[in-house]
């Protein structure tokens, strides 16, 4: 087993790479410097040379608000589609397993049920355009695949909402938490640990959603996370936060798949107390 991790500097790649390291799994990280998945000469030529049999995709373009300024033809696009879809047929071609990270944000919000992976999606975003373009890319060009939608991610390694919020209650004494945007936590920790987990039981390929267990939020989540600081947290209203790009209000996705297969979720509030103990603990 040759294992490849793109984006491997980032989040979720870095806290993949812990993981892997816990394991004794062997394994290559590759981030833009090493390997511009937007070249798909470049990409091809990897997989020619390396020859990996996973390949965990954790490479994305991430800025929700930036995506939205040159729709089909900013980094965004070219990182989420045209990398995915270079990543995608190389990966096809030496007959290896491709693992692709997709978003909530490929569902439009209006949902007062959750959704399921049945849902048909209906992105409102540019992220959340790309991001299900890439699923498809994904899901038409490759024989074994593992898509996996998730959201709210927070972890140890990267810039995340947890981090947003410790930082601010440093300096203020009050902060304001817009409390009608709905959805699932997600620790990067949890996602690697079921991605690992989906290679090892060999599930079936296919498209899954994973987030920690149970719902919030953005002021509940933040109420947590600042529980015992000395802070104020008070809701408000997304209008009184204006943003380029278009927030899902209700994004709460059906984990039943994931559960079924006996992966133990915790919830997100057991996730947050792991984490917050754990960069205590540094």
């Amino acid at each position: 087993m040759k294992i490849l991790i793109t984006g491997a500097n980032g989040q979720l790649g870095t806290e993949l790479r812990q993981l892997l390291d816990e394991h004794d799994l062997s394994y290559t990280g590759t981030d833009a410097q090493d390997l511009d998945i937007t070249d798909k000469t470049a990409v091809d030529r990897y997989f020619d040379e390396n020859h990996p049999t996973i390949v965990f995709h954790c490479a994305a373009y991430t800025a929700v608000d930036a995506a939205e300024e040159e729709p089909g033809k900013s980094i965004d696009y070219k990182v989420n589609v045209l990398g995915t879809q270079n990543i995608a047929q190389a990966a096809e071609a030496v007959g290896a397993t491709l693992f692709y990270i997709s978003t909530d944000y490929v569902f439009d919000g209006t949902n007062d049920q959750m959704y399921t992976e049945e849902t048909v999606p209906a992105p409102k975003n540019e992220y959340g355009r790309t991001k299900l373009a890439g699923e498809q890319a994904v899901a038409n060009i490759m024989s074994k695949y593992y898509i996996i939608r998730t959201s709210w991610v927070f972890g140890e390694y990267g810039k995340n909402f947890v981090y947003t919020m410790l930082k601010l209650a440093e300096t203020h004494d009050q902060l304001t938490v817009v409390d009608d945007q709905q959805g699932r936590p997600t620790w990067t920790r949890t996602l690697a640990e079921f991605m690992l987990f989906a290679l090892n039981k060999q599930l079936p390929f296919g498209l899954y959603q994973l987030s920690n267990d149970n719902d919030c939020t953005w002021y509940e989540f933040a109420k947590e996370i600042l529980k015992d600081k000395a802070v104020k947290v008070l809701p408000v209203d997304s209008d009184q936060f204006p943003q380029k790009a278009y927030r899902p209000r209700h994004s709460i996705m059906d984990l039943s798949k994931v559960k079924a297969t006996g992966f133990v979720i915790p919830t997100w509030q057991e996730a947050l107390t792991a984490f917050m103990q754990k960069i205590d603990s540094k």
